[in-house]
Order: structure tokens, then sequence, then C-alpha cells
């Protein structure tokens, strides 16, 4: 009994250390933003659009990743997938650390992608498969909630070490993570399928069958929002500072504040869910947490970067829900196509970001108003995302031990 709780502990300590390094990464670039940029010599005007390519690149980067390490997952398994997306995100990291052009910065960024997307999707399904189901939950908001510190630990190192060094750092924490898990055991699920004849890890699978498609469209509409606050509203928070007023509002330091918080909404997420017994209360009260601190945030008006920084915390615990969908994305499929799900599910949620950045360039472009286009936008995707919620099966409790055909 005590060895095997000590499996499924060494799986969920894995699992959100290799969330820790791939949120590090993920918000590193959006904390080094423009003094990676201004270094490769790049104009202030440069610095804005090219940070917008290079976002919207490294999203694509997971976009495809999170259906490649899906297939893999689901036809090789949990463990090829938490090796092998750490193995070229670690190599990817180093190398973006030695860049001299915007050319190289894209095409490593697109490989990072690739390789940070196997890592979450991968981590929640490996141990929904192996903990009990009462347990789920407790787990999905403990990974989620320890690995958001790694934006904490990107800023931090950010303001010790210079923009390369942060990257060497990054690409070091994945060597050694690669280590740790060697001693991880293998789904115990997916080993019972893996010994039968059905099909795995065939994508197409999400578009044979429209009440299957629906499962998967819902799961990433929810999550969108999300990539909507931390996408739009904190990585640009320089410049709505700027349009509201306030002077000497710093990215890095309002995705710290924002990620800390993300990391208290994800623990407090996970604790409710099995208080509440419900996925979909639980989201809908979070949602509503994040459209009030919204709502906050755009009635700004010459106020302090300090309480920028607060309505930054409210948004990040409100968006804690991303817990959430991505639980209700494991339980939503059976074994034979629940990584690809899984896996896929948050990272077509982050590779939405370049289409949501469009829609605010669409809107603002439209209203003439940069602050008017953010607010229009996010009330087109939390009407989506609500929606999309409202007709979700819940999940909670379900017995994971099916197969989809």
């Amino acid at each position: 009994m005590n060895n095997g709780r000590g499996i499924f502990q060494l799986a969920v300590i894995v699992s959100a250390l290799g969330f820790f390094v791939d949120v590090y990464d993920l918000l590193l670039f959006a904390i080094i933003r423009k003094a990676s940029l201004a270094g490769l010599g790049l104009s202030p005007d440069q610095i804005l659009t090219e940070g917008e390519l290079l976002i919207s690149v490294q999203m694509i980067g997971l976009l495809l990743g999170g259906i490649l390490f899906g297939i893999i997952g689901d036809k090789k398994g949990r463990l090829s997938v938490l090796f092998g997306s750490i193995l070229l995100y670690s190599i990817a990291n180093i190398l973006n650390g030695m860049v001299t052009s915007m050319p190289q910065y894209l095409i490593l960024r697109f490989i990072a992608g690739i390789g940070l997307a196997g890592e979450l999707g991968a981590g929640l399904t490996l141990v929904s498969e192996m903990l009990p189901k009462e347990k789920r939950s407790i787990a999905a908001g403990f990974i989620a909630g320890f690995g958001v510190l790694g934006a904490v630990a990107a800023f931090l190192i950010s303001k010790v070490f210079d923009w390369r060094t942060c990257y060497y750092i990054g690409g070091a924490l994945g060597f050694v993570l690669l280590l740790m898990r060697v001693s991880v055991h293998e789904s115990g699920l997916f080993k019972q399928v893996q010994q039968t004849s059905v099909e795995r890890g065939n994508f197409l699978q999400f578009f044979t069958s429209r009440e299957r498609f629906g499962r998967y469209i819902r799961c990433i509409l929810i999550g969108v929002p999300v990539w909507y606050v931390i996408g739009v509203l904190v990585t640009f928070s320089d410049q709505f500072g700027k349009a509201f007023g306030i002077p000497d509002v710093d990215p890095g330091m309002a995705i710290m504040y924002l990620y800390l918080f993300v990391g208290l909404g994800d623990f407090s997420v996970g604790w409710l869910s099995e208080r509440l017994k419900s996925r979909k209360k639980t989201l809908f009260l979070f949602m509503a947490i994040t459209i009030f601190f919204c709502v906050l945030f755009f009635l700004q008006r010459g106020g302090s970067a300090f309480t920028f920084y607060l309505l930054c915390m409210g948004l990040g615990f409100g968006a804690g829900f991303n817990v959430v969908y991505m639980t209700m994305g494991v339980e939503q499929f059976g074994t034979n196509l629940r990584a690809s799900a899984a896996i896929s599910i948050p990272n077509m949620v982050r590779g939405a970001l370049p289409l949501i950045i469009l829609l605010f360039k669409y809107t603002r472009n439209l209203f003439q108003d940069y602050v008017t286009g953010a607010w229009v936008t996010g009330v087109i995707l939390f009407a989506i995302a609500i929606a999309a919620a409202w007709t979700m099966e819940e999940t909670y409790g379900k017995d994971l031990d099916f197969l989809e055909h």
C-alpha cells in the first residue's frame, strides 16, 4: 500500500514540476520580451509588432505539438510524451539563448512551443488514470497550482540574470526533470488498452462523430478566456497602463502577480470541486470572479501601478478555472483517445491566442480605441465560453475505464 501511494505521489510531483518548467518558459518570453528584442537591435515600434508575432508563432507550435504529442501519448504511452516533450523543450530553450536574429528567434520559439505542448496534458492524464476518482480534483489543482509558480520563478530569475541566461536556466531545469522521470510508472489503464486491438490515438476520431466533436470543441472554447486574460490584458499591460493613464506598469511584474494568484486559484478550484462535487458549479463560480475583475480592470483611470497589480491578482485567481476545463478534457474521453484530448485541448486553447490577437486587432481598429477593442473582445470570448460550458456533461467522479468507439 505504501509503495503504491509512493508511486502515485511521485507521479503527481513529477507532473507538477513538469508544468512548472512549462510555465517558466511559456511566460519567460512575455517577461523578457522587451529586453530580448531590444538586445537583437529592434526599435520600440518593432518590439511591439514582432513581440505579437513571436507569441503567435510560439502558440502555433503549442497547437501542433498538442496534436503530435497527443497521438504519441495514446499510441506509445503517457511516459513517452513526458520524456520526449521535455527533451525537445530543453534543447530548444538552450538554443533560444544563442539567437542573433529574428528568423532564428521565430524558428526556436516555434520548436520550443512544440516541446512544451506535451507536459501538462500528459501529466494530468497519467495522474488521473492512476489516482482514485475522488482524488483527481485535488491532484489536478496541485499540479496546476504548483506549476504556475514557474511564472514567478521566471520573473525573479529575469531580475537577476540577463535574458540569454534565463533561457539557459530553463533548459537546465528541463534536463534535471528528465532524470527525475526515470522512476515514474506508466498508467495501468493505458497498459490494459495497449494489450487490445482497439485503435488508439486516431486524432481524426474527434471529427467522425458530431457528439464527440461537440465534447472536444466545448472543452476548448471554455478555456479561451483564460488566454485572453493572460495573452492580451496582462502580457500587454504596459500598453493598457498608458491607455488608463497609469505610469510605470511593468508587464513582467503584472505577469508574476497574475500567475501567483492563478496558482492560488488552481488550488482553490481543486478543493472546491471536491466540496461541491461538481466541475460545472466550480467553473461558473470562477468564471464569474474573472468577469468581475475584468470589469474593474477596464474601469481603471489614472490610478497607481499597485492598484493595477492588485487587479491582476484578482484576474489570476479567477483564471484558476483553467483547472476545470483541463480536468474535464481528461474525463470526457475514453482511454484510447484520452491523451490526444488532454494534451491537445489546453494547447488548442493556447494556440487560439493568435486568433484572439487578430480579433483584438479587428475590434480596436473598428472602434478606433485600444481599450474599447479589448473589452469588446472579452465580451465575445466569455459569452462563447459560458454557452459552451452550459451544455457540457458533468464529469465529477466519472469512471475513466471506458473507450471511444
